[in-house]
């Protein structure tokens, strides 16, 4: 039997996409070792060899926008919009371009998550384009309004042409997919032990007062970490490079560490909203705090529903930049339900693997 090969797209936008399509590409590789996986994304080298487990191909190339961002919440509609159409310009020569590549190495299928081209990529290969995500696009640019609209009907239009959706939780009804399967919760899961991560980082034993500090890829530009200090029998745990040296902020700068890494030794999870962040949360049982985002569809989508599997505390961002930070002493909102949780690393691996073992 030839070896099975498939190729995964990934949105260009942030990290979250690429790590929890990288979890997914992780579990497949454990499951069936001898599948050869091309990871295809402008996300760094590094980023996805901290999730991965076994050797791939990294394939630089990008086939959506996703949001122009200054830092993890500051976007740039204007240029968004002028990429988009610039994009929707390029559909025919951006997929032409790919498709040899695909036909020469033998792909025998394709899973995004999530940039539309993908599906036409799919039709132009005839080969299936499954795809994995909780919102599409089209949900975040409608919501925009204006020339937004049609760009959202063109990415509804792409989404149509999608084989299957494996729509995880914390999702919008995604209803431009044709073929909807829902599975778990996708992430990735610590590697070290809590014992461990206390000896490396010389944490403090008490875990409910110890904060995990995390905004996504590309941070936040106006951290008030001044408000660190007013806590100081706390700690803080921060992967941000440009934070101050404080006695009680431990920055980890190791690019071989993940958040996910340390949340069994935090007691809460301070972030903003956003799906892989959330989810790999959720999994572990990890109370989040979030401020809120009103500028992003999905932000109140994952505000709402992660409240169902952990305790959380959800703040304006007033009072996370311009407030002393005593949310910190008021108790967290306890799980409104008990969800089943069923492993989407899993799940997804598992129908992939079914799929390219038979075809």
């Amino acid at each position: 039997m030839p070896q099975p090969i498939l190729y995964i797209a990934i949105t260009n936008h942030g990290f979250g996409h690429a790590t929890r399509a990288a979890s997914v590409a992780a579990e497949i590789q454990r499951s069936c070792p001898d599948m050869l996986i091309i990871l295809v994304t402008t996300a760094p080298r590094w980023l996805l060899d901290a999730y991965m487990h076994r050797d791939f191909i990294h394939r630089p190339r990008a086939f959506d926008i996703g949001v122009l961002q200054t830092d993890s919440v500051t976007m740039d509609q204007p240029a968004t919009l002028e990429k988009l159409k610039a994009l929707r310009a390029q559909q025919n020569r951006l997929i032409a371009s790919e498709v040899n590549f695909i036909k020469q190495n033998r792909v025998g299928l394709i899973l995004a998550d999530i940039p539309p081209l993908a599906a036409l990529l799919g039709k132009a290969t005839q080969i299936p384009c499954w795809m994995m995500s909780n919102f599409g696009w089209d949900f975040i640019y409608r919501a925009w309004g204006g020339e937004f609209v049609e760009m959202a009907d063109w990415i509804g239009d792409c989404f149509s042409q999608c084989d299957r959706l494996f729509r995880l939780p914390l999702h919008e009804p995604m209803s431009a997919f044709p073929v909807i399967q829902d599975v778990g919760l996708t992430g990735g899961s610590p590697r070290y032990s809590v014992a461990q991560l206390r000896e490396t980082f010389g944490l403090k034993t008490d875990i409910d007062r110890t904060v995990l500090m995390t905004f996504g890829g590309l941070g936040l530009n106006a951290i008030p970490y001044q408000n660190v200090e007013r806590f100081p029998d706390w700690q803080f745990v921060t992967f941000d490079r440009a934070a101050p040296d404080l006695p009680n902020l431990i920055k980890i700068t190791d690019h071989h560490y993940r958040p996910v890494d340390l949340m069994p030794v935090c007691g809460r999870l301070l972030s903003k909203p956003g799906y892989s962040t959330f989810s790999e949360a959720c999994r572990l049982g990890t109370p989040i705090v979030s401020i809120t985002r009103d500028d992003f569809a999905e932000a109140a989508v994952l505000l709402d529903a992660m409240q169902d599997y952990v305790p959380s505390q959800i703040l304006t961002p007033t009072e996370f930049f311009d407030g002393n930070w005593d949310f910190l002493y008021e108790p967290l909102q306890p799980a409104r339900s008990q969800p089943v949780i069923t492993d989407g690393n899993q799940d997804i691996a598992q129908a992939v693997i079914n799929y390219l073992m038979t075809a």
